[in-house]
């Protein structure tokens, strides 16, 4: 018998561990009255961002691509659109890309609509009419099957790759393998050097293909990228990272690959692009750059959940999907308790099995689908949506 949590089914099939009201601005112009708006509903989220002007080609497209996937996300129950009227990405692509999924949606437009106060006022009332509709929908049962959950490190140190990552990667084992539910790892800048741990795991040769054509062209990007005239610039890892005990790039990712577990890898999405209909197990997301930037593509992709360790302490979330706080640190979780969900320290200082552990986190992921809400929720951390840029 297949184990069920209570979740929300959308109108497209998906299922959501929350429902929200999301009100996303299609530029950046019209953040401040997105916030208005959403500050006003029951239920409201605002998905602040700078882009939506002045892009080209696949910058732009990150950025459509990414907003629509927001509006489209199972987590959501209805969306307000809000516009300005003559923004590169137009109001009505946003609005007509998540009415795709036939959920509740509504469109306000500055220029057309009288300016700020009255546009406000207009918003406030399709979002507090829609708060209406789905914010107090009942949860249904839903099977763990449907659970996506991203895997993430932040704030990296030496006990990471030990214990807090190798957690993670159980958990995601226990998901995919007893539940028949979805993984996702990213982040390709720090995986450089496992290509071949990864393409081991792939369930035939085309994805291992993609693995390795995924990685070789971030390494190629990055090498691009380098300037020699700022070599401190450079570093592929952070200062915290050197201070937490990590000696380079190819420590730091024989230590994150952890995350993914050891089940067979099913695909390489592009980033913030769902799998296709039916596909389950562990997929890479094609993407690099900064945990922002990589945990919104993976929720793009329909993660509901994101596990996120750090050895050295991270405070954020985000606003749509709950980010379970996992660190392998004992010290940093004794000091930074009000940002960390679990502790997977014993790992190393008790010697407690990974397996075990990793259990553990499975069952705290169970809890946080069924509602139990995470620290960054309780203090409404919200800096991990970013959309990436592809300049």
């Amino acid at each position: 018998m297949e184990m069920k949590f209570m979740g929300w089914r959308r109108q497209d099939g998906r299922v959501g561990v929350r429902n929200y009201i999301a009100v996303i601005p299609s530029v950046f112009c019209a953040t401040k009255t997105a916030e208005m708006i959403a500050n006003q509903i029951e239920g409201g989220v605002l998905l602040r961002h700078p882009v939506g002007c002045g892009q080209v080609g696949l910058d732009l497209e990150f950025t459509a691509r990414t907003l629509i996937a927001m509006g489209r996300h199972p987590n959501v129950a209805a969306v307000v659109v809000v516009g300005l009227g003559c923004e590169r990405f137009k109001p009505e692509e946003l609005y007509e890309g998540i009415k795709e999924t036939d959920k509740p949606v509504g469109m306000v437009v500055i220029q057309e609509d009288g300016g700020t106060m009255p546009t406000v006022a207009k918003g406030i009332r399709i979002g507090q009419e829609f708060a209406r509709q789905e914010v107090m929908r009942p949860r249904v049962e839903c099977e763990v099957s449907e659970l996506m959950v991203a895997t993430k490190c932040g704030g990296t140190d030496a006990t990471s790759g030990l214990s807090a990552n190798p957690a993670v990667g159980a958990m995601c084992d226990i998901l995919i393998k007893e539940h028949g539910g979805s993984g996702i790892l990213s982040e390709l800048n720090e995986l450089l050097s496992t290509e071949d741990i990864l393409a081991e795991r792939a369930i035939n040769e085309e994805v291992a293909k993609k693995i390795y054509s995924a990685i070789y062209e971030v390494e190629d990007r990055l090498r691009r990228g380098c300037d020699e005239r700022y070599p401190a610039r450079n570093h592929l890892i952070s200062p915290g990272n050197f201070s937490g005990g990590v000696s380079s790039i190819v420590e730091k990712t024989l230590g994150g690959v952890h995350k993914s577990g050891s089940a067979l890898i099913v695909d390489v999405l592009e980033y913030a692009v769902p799998p296709q209909p039916g596909q389950k197990g562990m997929f890479l997301m094609n993407s690099d750059s900064h945990d922002g930037e990589v945990v919104t593509g993976m929720i793009g992709c329909g993660a509901q959940i994101v596990a996120f360790t750090s050895g050295r302490g991270s405070p954020t979330g985000f606003p749509l999907a709950p980010v379970i706080k996992i660190t392998g640190n004992d010290f940093t979780y004794e000091k930074m308790k009000d940002n960390f969900d679990f502790n997977a320290g014993a790992i190393i200082s008790e010697g407690a099995s990974i397996n075990a552990m990793g259990r553990k986190l499975f069952d705290m992921v169970i809890r946080v689908a069924n509602g139990e809400q995470t620290q960054a929720e309780k203090i409404g951390a919200d800096e991990l949506f970013c959309v990436a840029r592809r300049l």
